[in-house]
Formats: C-alpha cells, structure tokens, sequence
C-alpha cells in the first residue's frame, strides 16, 4: 500500500539566488525549543509498510567491511524485528548526491584557503561525470549558492574558490535550507544516496532554526550529515558536540582533524565511506500509519563489528 507523507509547505521558488546572500528570503521558523527526539527521523515515501535504511559496517579496526550478508545482521523495528526483509544489498554504485556547506565566518579565517583546496580535491574525487552531482553553499550570517547541483567538477572548484571569509556562523539554517531547498527538491526518478559535508567548527549564532529542526529537515530530505571540524584549538569545545550531534543523528560521523593536512585525511574516509555502504529494506511487524515515532536498530551478529544507521523514523499518517 503506497502513501505519500504531508510534509511542511515548500516554497515555489528556489530561494538560493547564485552570488547573493539568501536569508531574507526565508521566513522566520515557528519554533526554536529543541527536540531530543527530532534527530532520530527517516522519512518514509514509497510504501507506508516499507522501510529503507543505509547503513555501514567497520571492524574493530574502524576498517569498512563490504562483504557481509543479510545473515550478518539483525534487525528490530520499534523493538520487534521486522515482518519480513525484502530487499538487502551493498550500495557503493548508487549516484551521489552532494551537499557541500562550508563555513565561511571569521572564525575560520586561518585555515579557509587551505580548506578550499582540500574540499575541491574531495570533488574532484567523488563526483562523476553524467552520475553523480553536487552543489557548493558557503554561509556566515546568510547562506549563499555559490554552485548549483551539477556534475562538472571545474564549476564546481570554482564554486568552492570564489567563497569568500567573514561574519557571524548560521550553521542550523544553512543545512536547514540546504535539506529543504535543494534535496526535497530533487526527486530523481532513480534511487541515489544524498549527503550532505558540513566544513565548519560547529559554533552557532545566527540560526533562525533550531538544531532539531535542522536535524529533523535532514531527515526529512533523507540526507546523512558528515562533518569536517575546522577548529585546531586541540581543545573539546561546545562546536564539536555540536558536530556529532548532526552527523550522529542522520547516520554519518563527524571528523576532529588536528592540523591542517589532516582534513584532506578527513574527506578521504568521507570518500571512502559513501562507497562503503549497504541498504536493507524491509516490512516492520505489527505496523499502524498512525504518526508514532519508531526506533530503528542494526546490530551485527559478528564479533568485533560496528554499525552506524540512522536512529528511527515517524510513520507517516493515513
């Protein structure tokens, strides 16, 4: 039985204008009280009796492993494993789709031109041409397209490129925006993995959203959220909690590095794990679409294995 979920009005036109700031365009959000549940959804669109969830696998090593099977894994879906599983398979060939947000504050000042290099070479290596395709948004106060969704990796670089540093940080309305504007806009007529890179130390002062909110549009968009900290104070600051809180939430990983040449490190596992990925689709058991908020958990049935999904989602509503 297929339905599709009521989602919060969106906006006719694309409210990113490439080159120009971008956050009058908006409208200010009706709430700001964060939600500790909010960080746990997966939207489901096809069928209202299927689930569908990335995951990936790592030994104790932290090393992917992309030989397992469905026999490797259980499953529970609000406690109770699930009807049946339909469908179980590694996803390293799925487009991408790719988000790239780069702080652009003056609080990254140090370390921007070298991060530019970084990210375009990440481009460079992720993306392929007639396949895959990314888009470039830097923000401070404001969120600005600096690179609109295609797969031609020199417009891409210069996106990256023509950036330019200073002002305050908005992180939670740039991946607010990013999710809503751009990612519930491209519904392709084939599956695709959508990500979204977040470059930025985590310190917010600017939102109009809140961080669940963020988190929640991400998850409504379907985006997992990896993050690349850009503060080398060395010391654990409210930004980083801040980092793993989005990344954790959506089902990806927040990355710490150190010195410089660690963050090219740091898009590289990036890289590598968005080729490292499986998908399980299964019928949860004893299911209503009532609208009830339903945990989601992966374990692997092999020693010394780890895996990291998304947490939940909320049926949708009949």
């Amino acid at each position: 039985m297929f339905l599709s979920l009521s989602l919060p009005a969106l906006a006719q036109s694309d409210a990113y204008v490439p080159g120009t700031p971008t956050l009058s365009a908006y409208s200010s959000p009706s709430t700001t009280d964060d939600d500790p549940q909010a960080g746990a959804l997966l939207t489901i669109r096809k069928r209202v009796d299927e689930v569908n969830v990335l995951f990936i696998a790592t030994d104790k090593h932290g090393k992917f492993v992309r030989d397992l099977s469905q026999t490797d894994f259980a499953i529970l879906d609000d406690h109770k494993p699930p009807q049946s599983i339909l469908n179980f398979r590694r996803e390293t060939d799925l487009p991408l789709h790719l988000g790239l947000l780069i702080d652009v504050s003056g609080s990254v000042h140090g370390r921007f031109e070298f991060e530019q290099d970084a990210a375009t070479s990440f481009l460079q290596h992720s993306i392929r041409a007639n396949f895959d395709k990314a888009f470039i948004v830097g923000f401070n106060t404001q969120s600005q397209m600096s690179q609109d969704f295609t797969d031609n990796v020199e417009l891409l670089s210069a996106g990256v490129h023509k950036l330019q540093d200073g002002g305050g940080t908005a992180l939670y309305d740039a991946i607010y925006r990013a999710c809503k504007d751009k990612f519930l806009k491209d519904r392709p007529d084939h599956p695709v993995r959508k990500a979204i890179v977040v470059v930025s130390d985590g310190e917010d002062n600017q939102s109009e959203y809140s961080r669940a909110q963020a988190i929640e549009m991400a998850q409504r968009a379907e985006v997992i959220i990896y993050a690349i900290s850009t503060d080398d104070s060395g010391l654990v600051l409210r930004g980083d909690k801040v980092l793993e809180q989005l990344s954790a939430a959506t089902g990806g990983r927040a990355f710490f590095p150190f010195k410089m040449k660690d963050i090219t490190h740091s898009f590289a596992a990036i890289e590598d794990e968005l080729r490292s990925q499986y998908v399980v689709s299964y019928k949860p058991a004893d299911f209503d679409a009532d609208g009830r908020y339903r945990s989601i958990e992966i374990s692997a049935l092999k020693k010394d294995l780890q895996v990291r999904a998304r947490k939940g989602y909320f049926a949708p509503q009949q």
